[in-house]
């Protein structure tokens, strides 16, 4: 019998509109790691992130956090695989966005531990740029700097640029082509702003979940997703699955469609794989 790794994206796909596991993902999702099942997610959010929004999810595997540029054990946030910029790709990119008054978000590891640097004087920011740092007043690994050379560290592995689409295109047009890196481009779920993020080469949910799939001895990779930064994952598994409310590119990308998940679709379409519908409702 095939052994299988069932990866998931969270928000929009695992996660319910309010960002949480409901109750009944929850238990399935439960049920089925108790008996068993290889699942685990891949997310764009960090570690300390993903903690919160996936509590009391037993985390038998690792997690896939900042969109594959860490794996991490889930109880203990320990970095088990991590990649990071090369020195020429980082000063690019972050050249790129000053030309055009941009500052990212900036995610890198100093000291062995996890610090999002942003410019604390630069004039107005973008509403979506002060949500993002007022939601996370007390986070001690918010570290302002008051430059942007100081954005410029060597183990930095996530830039996040946070604005209007029509302020963040041209930066767009200008990193796309400039090799090493993966650039996702949307807008924020549920929320009118738009997100440019970037990434070394290799650090993709798809990189990573193979990597997992490879460690773990499994001979076939199941993948579910709604954006666009699931794509790579949709092209690197053997099967893979749009809930009902993903974008219109990653349904076409996809094995099948399934339920939306605020149907709880992803758990609902596990529970049927593992013939283990009885008694869940």
């Amino acid at each position: 019998m095939d052994k299988t790794l069932y990866v998931s994206d969270l928000d929009g796909t695992l996660l319910n509109r309010q960002s949480r596991l409901s109750k009944f993902t929850l238990e399935a999702l439960n049920r089925l790691l108790r008996e068993g099942m290889l699942f685990t997610f891949a997310t764009a959010r960090s570690w300390h992130s993903a903690r919160e929004v996936a509590s009391g999810l037993s985390p038998v595997l690792p997690w896939v956090v900042h969109n594959g540029a860490f794996v991490v054990d889930g109880v203990t946030g320990g970095r088990r695989w991590e990649e990071f910029f090369p020195p020429e790709q980082r000063e690019l990119v972050l050249a790129a966005g000053e030309e055009l008054g941009l500052h990212p978000l900036a995610y890198a590891v100093i000291d062995g531990q996890e610090r999002v640097l942003y410019l604390e004087e630069g004039g107005p920011r973008h509403p979506g740029m002060e949500r993002y740092l007022s939601k996370r007043k007390g986070d001690r690994r918010l570290l302002p700097v008051k430059s942007p050379q100081e954005l410029l560290r060597e183990k930095a592995y996530y830039f996040t640029f946070i604005d209007d689409q029509e302020r963040l295109a041209p930066l767009w047009e200008r990193v796309r082509g400039l090799k090493g890196l993966n650039i996702t481009f949307q807008r924020e779920l549920y929320r009118e702003e738009y997100y440019l993020e970037i990434t070394p080469r290799r650090a993709t949910k798809a990189c990573a979940a193979l990597r997992l799939k490879e460690d773990l001895g499994c001979d076939r990779l199941v993948a579910f997703g709604d954006a666009m930064n699931d794509l790579p994952l949709f092209a690197a598994a053997d099967e893979s699955y749009a809930v009902e409310n993903a974008m219109p590119e990653v349904k076409a990308a996809a094995t099948g469609i399934i339920g939306s998940n605020q149907e709880d679709g992803v758990a609902r379409f596990l529970l049927e794989q593992m013939g283990k519908t009885e008694g869940m409702g």
